[in-house]
């Protein structure tokens, strides 16, 4: 199985409803970030997935938000999501790893496992807890990811970056850990590779120009 790469991955993504939410869009600002560094890339969707594949050859960690009445979960939430990713292109899949029930009775085990076994890739485990880390490697995750710290009921009063959960995750799994969620400057990502991150996921601090320019445009409209 392909290696997780270690350093800046930059995850091009845009909100549904943004004009950068299209294919050749997503696809030249990933390849803009490769071409001036980053690693890899982390790509939502089969189309953009399949669209960015065609002009970066460096890995791509693929996900599909999906989301069903009644679960949290939406995060490459069944391996159907799993197998449509890995055929646009996607070289490691990313799945939400929380200690969560998930549509059609799926698990984190189940997952993983059909993920190994009929698709041949490794998995990146999306977690917001240290118990929910262990048990995805426990389950056979290839590598782990503090994506969804302070954004499940069981971390909504924390806040991103989880650099604490960072460091248990260093200590205690033996396998690559990711720093995902709240770097939002060059600082932050120097010190989570000085925590022991083997990666670090940069989103919306250099591709959410949706997001970036809404802060400021309420910031000044509210000064």
């Amino acid at each position: 199985m392909l290696t997780l790469p270690s350093g800046l991955i930059v995850s091009c993504q845009a909100p549904v409803d943004s004009p950068l939410h299209d294919p050749e869009i997503i696809a030249a600002i990933a390849k803009t970030a490769v071409k001036r560094g980053a690693v890899g890339v982390r790509i939502d969707t089969p189309a953009h997935i399949a669209a960015v594949r065609q002009q970066v050859a460096q890995p791509i960690i693929g996900l599909w938000k999906r989301q069903f009445p009644g679960f949290s979960v939406y995060i490459t939430p069944r391996f159907e999501e799993a197998a449509a990713i890995a055929q646009a292109g996607a070289d490691i899949i990313a799945i939400d790893a929380t200690l969560r029930n998930r549509p059609d009775g799926e698990t984190v085990a189940s997952l993983i496992a059909q993920i190994h076994q009929k698709l041949a890739k490794p998995v990146m485990a999306d977690i917001d807890t240290l118990a929910a880390a262990i048990a995805a490697v426990e389950a056979g995750a290839d590598c782990v990811g503090t994506t969804l710290y302070g954004y499940t009921e069981a971390t909504k009063h924390l806040s991103p970056p989880g650099f604490e959960l960072l460091s248990q995750l260093v200590k205690q799994l033996d396998c690559p850990v990711i720093c995902e969620g709240g770097i939002s400057s060059p600082t932050f990502a120097k010190q989570a590779i000085a925590l022991g991150a083997n990666a670090i996921v940069v989103g919306t601090a250099i591709t959410g120009i949706d997001y970036l320019v809404q802060g400021f445009q309420e910031a000044i409209t509210n000064s």
